[in-house]
């Protein structure tokens, strides 16, 4: 789904993740940038890459000194209304008041695997560090230095020859990808809400599910059948390699053992009989004696 959003950039590095933003069809209301600087011998205003590819995607521009205290800039932005704002090389501390704007808060590409290299300067450091892998990071800002809680992150190996110039374009397509990456729905799976029925052990599954399914729905819905009766949780188990047939219990010494479906088998460690405390397998087999081949379940 498009979004509002205000961009906050300048540098040649922020220039794809601008383009890209664009091409997908987000609603880029404002760019914000630094002012023009002199440059050359002549010192002539130069704008900012940003500001050049903002003027080729005619969208309007902002060049304010000072963000922190410019009411005027602010009642600009909160007119506006963004979902988001994205800050890429923007190159100001973004203030307290711009990070409470937008419902999504204020999104910020980073060129290095956070935590590693926070700061301005993380692709040269990173070189000069001896790195071999060095990569991008998504995350949605705070008012620290590059601390803010990491939504997205993609590695990219630094090559023995790189130079801070290799590497930055490279860094910077990726970096722009990582920001418009929509979910892949195909790939989609539900968390629904647990319900009590979930935690009913269907020994038509194999041991492993049955057992990730006891591990996952601690402590509720847990994992429960029914022994001559009764609800019975189990609360521990662990992989068998003997066979026995789904559902039936077998008590080999002091292990109890159930069948799963696909020849597997699981040992029960602990557990617990409705109105009764928890116990160990031994203790259980003890106090009830399960007959050879008697059912889960029932």
């Amino acid at each position: 789904m498009p979004l509002s959003l205000i961009f906050c950039g300048t540098p040649t590095f922020a220039v794809p993740s601008l383009e890209k933003l664009a091409a997908a069809g987000h609603r880029i209301h404002l760019v914000v940038t630094q002012p023009d600087r002199p440059k050359g011998r002549g010192l002539e205003l130069v704008p900012s890459p940003v500001k050049q590819s903002a003027q080729k995607l005619n969208l309007p521009i902002i060049q304010p000194d000072r963000i922190k205290t410019n009411d005027e800039f602010r009642s600009q932005l909160t007119s506006i209304k963004p979902d988001a704002i994205i800050v890429v090389g923007y190159g100001r501390i973004i203030p307290q008041w711009m990070l409470d704007l937008p419902p999504l808060g204020n999104i910020n590409l980073h060129a290095s695997l956070l935590p590693k290299y926070r700061g301005a300067a993380p692709i040269q450091w990173a070189i000069a560090n001896g790195e071999t892998v060095t990569g991008n990071t998504t995350m949605r800002i705070d008012s620290g230095l590059d601390t803010g809680n990491i939504l997205l992150q993609q590695e990219l190996p630094i090559s023995s020859d790189d130079t801070a110039e290799t590497l930055s374009p490279r860094l910077a397509d990726m970096g722009a990808d990582l920001l418009v990456e929509p979910q892949d729905d195909s790939e989609a799976t539900l968390a629904p809400i647990l319900k009590k029925e979930d935690g009913l052990i269907d020994f038509s599954r194999p041991a492993q599910q049955i057992l990730n399914r006891l591990r996952g729905f601690q402590p509720w819905p847990g994992a429960y059948t029914r022994f001559r009766g009764k609800n019975l949780q189990i609360l521990n188990a662990q992989p068998a390699n003997e066979l026995v047939l789904p559902s039936e219990l077998k008590a080999i010494g002091d292990r109890l053992l159930v069948g799963c479906a696909k020849n597997t088998a699981l040992e029960i460690l602990e557990l617990q009989l409705e109105a009764k405390k928890r116990s160990s397998a031994q203790a259980f087999i003890n106090g009830y004696h399960p007959k050879p081949g008697e059912p889960l379940g029932i």
